[in-house]
C-alpha cells in the first residue's frame, strides 16, 4: 500500500477507529441499510452518500476503469463529481494512480511537496475547490482494478486502519453492485435498459469526439485524447462537455 504524504487525521465520535469490531459492525450495518431496497445501478451513489456519514471525509466519488478515462459512476455531491470529473479530464491524480497500479494512494495532504511533485495541475485545482486530502481505493480484486472509489477531505489528515476498512468495504459492496448489474443478452431477455447505458453513451461521446479530432488533426488516438483534455482543461470545462461539442460540430480542432 501506497502511505499517506503526512500523519494526522485522528478518529471522530461515532465513526470507526481502531481494532472496534463493534464500531465497523455498526459501520456494516449502516452501509446494508443504505443500499437496502437500491438497484445495482443506484448502489454506487448511494454508498457515496453513506461513507461521508461514516467517515472524517466531506465527499465521495465513485468511478469505472475504461481503456482511455474514468467514467463517473457515482458521487456524493456536486463538489465530489466535480472532483472526479476532473481527475478523468486530467488524466491525472489518485485516481488515476490507483487505475495504473491497483493499489490504494492516500494523500493526506494535497499540498505538501510530495502531492505537488506527483499530481501538479490536480493538487492545485483541487486545493483551488476547497479539498485537501484524498484517499482512493481501487474497486475489483487482486488481480484485477476495475475502478476506483474516491475519498476527500477539506482538510489534511489521514484515515486510521479502522476506518480504512470501512472505507474498504463500501469498496467492495460497489464491486458487487457492477458485477451484478446484467449485461447485453440478459438486457434483451429482460427487456431492461442496456447495462450502464448511460455512462456507455458518456463514453461513446469521447470516443467519437476523439476519432473527430484523429481525422481534423492526422493525429494517433493517444495525441488526440490529450488534445481533448488539453482544450478542456484550459477552458475550465470537463472533457466530456468538450466532447459533446465535438461531435455536435460545435468545437473544431484546426491544425496550426
Amino acid at each position: 500500500m501506497r502511505s499517506g504524504d503526512d500523519p494526522g487525521g485522528g478518529s471522530l465520535p461515532g465513526r470507526p477507529d481502531g481494532p472496534d469490531p463493534a464500531g465497523y459492525e455498526r459501520a456494516a450495518e449502516a452501509i446494508a441499510a443504505g443500499v437496502r431496497g437500491a438497484g445495482p445501478e443506484e448502489v454506487p451513489g448511494r454508498l457515496c452518500a453513506v461513507v461521508v456519514g461514516l467517515l472524517p471525509v466531506d465527499g465521495a466519488s465513485a468511478s469505472l476503469r475504461t481503456e482511455d478515462m474514468p467514467v463517473p459512476l457515482g458521487a456524493s455531491s456536486s463538489r465530489a463529481a466535480h472532483l472526479a470529473q476532473l481527475q478523468a479530464t486530467l488524466g491525472d491524480g489518485p485516481c488515476q494512480w490507483v487505475l495504473r497500479t491497483g493499489e490504494p494512494v492516500l494523500a493526506a495532504d494535497l499540498e505538501s511537496v510530495r502531492s505537488r511533485n506527483r499530481w501538479p495541475v490536480f493538487a492545485q485545482q483541487a486545493v483551488a475547490a476547497g479539498v485537501r486530502a484524498v484517499h482512493a481505493l481501487p474497486l475489483g480484486s487482486d488481480r484485477l482494478c476495475v475502478g476506483t472509489l474516491d475519498l476527500y477531505r477539506g482538510t489534511p489528515g489521514s484515515l486510521t486502519d479502522g476506518q480504512l476498512r470501512v472505507a474498504r468495504l463500501a469498496a467492495g459492496m460497489i464491486t458487487v453492485a457492477l458485477m451484478a448489474l446484467p449485461r447485453g443478452e440478459e438486457d434483451e431477455y429482460r427487456g431492461s435498459e442496456p447495462w450502464l447505458s448511460g455512462l456507455a453513451a458518456d463514453h461513446d461521446t469521447i470516443h467519437q469526439a476523439v476519432g473527430m479530432i484523429m481525422a481534423q488533426l492526422g493525429l494517433g488516438a493517444a495525441d488526440a485524447l490529450a488534445r481533448l483534455r488539453g482544450d478542456a482543461f484550459a477552458q475550465g470545462r470537463t472533457a466530456l462537455d468538450v466532447a459533446g461539442d465535438v461531435v455536435a460540430h460545435r468545437r473544431r480542432f484546426d491544425a496550426p
